[in-house]
């Protein structure tokens, strides 16, 4: 006898179908995110219990706020590779920038990049960068392949969509927070995420988690089931560019 009562799905209560965040703060001490090693330690600890076993880690680079470089990037990052070690945290860390395109950024041959030249950039939440395209140009003859961090955050986009076809037609990479979709940035940010989403016009997604208030809120909706319902079929391409990593030391 047939029932006639559909069965319920199992819940997917973990982010392994993501894989690698390749956009967070988790580097202590350099920019608005983690403050130190101690909370960066933590956060990575709860990243992995949630499922995420590879981190690209991603500190802003503005001119005139955090002026960072290779060496502190690179400095910070063997700081918390060190300490995940010393507490057997077996995760790969590797380190990269969220550039933002601003009068104080210049295209180089020699930017700090995700693997493959893979570049992440952002803009003011303010206004679009008035030679946005050129600057993607630029970057795009010296060989780097961009990645427009969180396109869902630019308020001046959602009433000028047709933008965001034009950077596709570019060949821009979009990243999606993960937060945004659950409403935490704010209701016109979750419906502009959600019509990227409709559009196909996402390839990755990220944590971009900054501090603890973020991991609360992320770790909610994946342990009860809220992420995965909402993003869990969509072909992020997290895997396919950014997994087979190894750790730097």
């Amino acid at each position: 006898m047939f029932s006639i009562f559909k069965k319920k799905k199992a819940l997917v209560k973990d982010l392994t179908w993501l894989g690698v965040d390749l956009h967070s703060h988790l580097l202590p001490g350099i920019d608005d995110g983690s403050p130190d090693v101690e909370t960066s330690v933590a956060y990575i600890k709860a990243l992995k219990e949630l499922g995420i076993s590879k981190f690209h880690c991603t500190p802003h680079i503005i001119s005139d706020l955090y002026p960072n470089t290779a060496e502190t990037i690179n400095s910070a990052r063997i700081l918390l590779a060190n300490a995940l070690e010393a507490e057997n945290v077996d995760v790969v860390l590797t380190a990269a920038a969220e550039h933002m395109v601003d009068d104080g950024f210049t295209v180089e041959d020699d930017l700090l990049c995700l693997p493959n030249k893979h570049i992440l950039i952002e803009m003011s939440y303010l206004n679009e960068t008035p030679n946005i395209e050129q600057v993607v140009f630029d970057l795009q003859i010296r060989g780097y392949q961009v990645i427009l961090a969180h396109p869902e955050r630019y308020n001046f986009y959602h009433r000028s969509r047709e933008r965001f076809r034009r950077l596709k037609e570019m060949n821009v990479l979009f990243q999606l927070n993960l937060l945004a979709v659950l409403g935490y940035y704010g209701k016109d940010v979750k419906v502009c995420a959600e019509y990227l989403l409709e559009q196909g016009f996402y390839d990755l997604a990220a944590t971009d988690l900054h501090h603890g208030k973020h991991l609360q809120v992320l770790s909610h909706s994946v342990l009860n089931g809220a992420l995965y319902e909402k993003l869990g079929s969509y072909p992020f391409k997290n895997k396919v560019l950014f997994f087979d990593e190894v750790i730097i030391k």
